[in-house]
């Protein structure tokens, strides 16, 4: 016979829960008893029971079972998919509909026949974990419906030899379920990369969900890679799956993750290793099944030296480790990518335009491209918006940063670091408008980290 799971007897008879334990006890993960209905929240809480055995007559009134039902609305109140067996001396059928009505599962009378009792419970922890199933399916969807969740687009265009590396790479892993780390400059498409190892992957068609966890406050971290229960905090209202929990079966997709706080790596570690959460507020350990897709545009290896990053959670991670290259390397690719992004803005903003001048080309390709390829889209969505003509000219590109120029460096007033940082990011908030994630790009950082320098340099 299958395991019972974790099973709670309440009742009044010391007889019946000795003899209940003996004869469960083989069959049981772990059984608890209680003698009053009064210490039913504090068993459902702490040791979340699969099935209720529960008396429906106590001392109150050892006929009516009033004193069962009120137990059992307490049970449902705190767990709704809670799987109660009532048992009773004095069944009759009235009872019993009346039972199932309030939400029992099933009715059993005493004395009980060891086999018939034994099938009820068997039945009852099928209903259990097909309820569980159903409630995580449910969550997942509500988490995977989330606006923070939602999968990226885009398509993978390249010819270029470091593409067709990344491409090939990408092939091998087909049947690979292994932790891949992708490093990368802001604006290269590893979001995009990751989407590609997930559709050639055994886990295709299951749940892909991401997390960026350069834009997630340290202190919203937990509730929402873990999850939480009702009443955790003051806005939990009802009880959420996190991520990790919503991508169970499938893959976890953590951008940024040279971001988290050493605390936050330590949680994420306990996480990998025991393949097991524990939601935010709860007591009750959920198994996971994720294979982590991780990207940074770190220098992550330095962070492991200089102790900001954990080395035994660099391991768990980076069974893999492909980089994706920055757009100044893809040669012709820049071409490729500006045809794509030209004829999609033409589209959307009903444009007749047919390509690019030659003079065009030419200046997309000497340029240095420090937000990569996200640049790109921008400086391509904004000429052919403004652009005129069946053609885009030169004069339609205004490179909103300038060319890398290291000679120019001789007529700076000052080499100090400090000082050159301000006047840099400074430089780029003036030219984004004070967009701030128009900034961190121009700068090749995360939004996140942006914060931080301008809270260290009081800007």
């Amino acid at each position: 016979m299958e395991q019972l799971g974790k099973i709670l007897i309440i009742d009044d008879n010391e007889d019946v829960l000795f003899a209940l334990n003996l004869l469960l006890e083989p069959l049981a993960e772990k059984i608890k008893v209680a003698v009053s209905p009064e210490r039913i929240e504090h068993f459902m809480r702490t040791f979340c029971p699969d099935l209720i055995l529960l008396d429906m007559n106590f001392s109150r009134d050892v006929v009516s079972g009033q004193e069962g039902f009120e137990a059992l609305k307490q049970i449902l109140r705190i767990d709704p998919q809670a799987v109660v067996i009532f048992m009773t001396a004095y069944s009759d059928t009235d009872k019993a509909v009346r039972a199932i009505k309030a939400g029992a599962t099933d009715f059993i009378p005493k004395p009980w026949e060891k086999e018939k009792l034994l099938a009820t419970l068997s039945s009852g922890m099928k209903l259990r974990r097909s309820r569980c199933e159903v409630n995580q399916l449910k969550e997942q969807v509500e988490a995977l419906s989330d606006p923070a969740g939602e999968g990226f687009e885009g398509r993978i265009i390249g010819e270029s030899e470091p593409m067709r590396q990344v491409f090939a790479t990408v092939e091998k892993l087909r049947e690979a379920d292994a932790n891949i780390l992708l490093l990368g400059e802001n604006g290269t498409g590893k979001d995009v990369i990751a989407r590609l190892l997930y559709r050639h992957s055994p886990r295709y068609g299951r749940p892909f969900v991401t997390i960026d966890l350069g834009s997630i406050p340290e202190q919203l971290f937990e509730s929402e890679l873990f999850g939480y229960e009702k009443g955790a905090f003051t806005d939990a209202r009802k009880a959420k799956a996190g991520r990790m929990e919503a991508a169970t079966g499938g893959t976890l997709f953590l951008d940024e993750i040279g971001n988290l706080s050493l605390p936050m790596q330590a949680k994420l570690l306990t996480a990998i290793e025991k393949r097991q959460i524990v939601r935010l507020g709860g007591t009750q350990a959920t198994p996971i099944d994720v294979r982590l897709i991780c990207a940074t545009n770190a220098d992550i290896h330095r962070l492991v030296e200089e102790g900001r990053f954990r080395q035994d959670l660099l391991y768990r991670i980076n069974t893999i480790e492909l980089h994706i290259p920055p757009l100044r390397e893809r040669g012709e690719d820049i071409l490729l990518l500006a045809e794509c992004f030209l004829q999609r803005y033409a589209r959307k903003y009903r444009k007749e335009m047919r390509g690019l001048s030659r003079e065009a080309k030419n200046k997309l390709l000497k340029y240095a491209w420090p937000g990569n390829v996200r640049e790109l889209q921008h400086l391509m969505e904004r000429a052919v918006l403004l652009g005129d003509g069946s053609l885009l000219r030169p004069e339609n590109f205004l490179f909103q940063a300038a060319d890398p120029q290291p000679d120019k460096l001789k007529d700076a007033k000052t080499l100090n670091l400090e000082q050159l940082e301000r006047q840099t990011i400074e430089r780029a908030l003036r030219l984004s408008g004070g967009n701030m994630t128009r900034a961190a790009e121009y700068l090749g950082i995360t939004r996140f980290a942006l914060y931080r320098k301008l809270e260290k340099l009081g800007l």
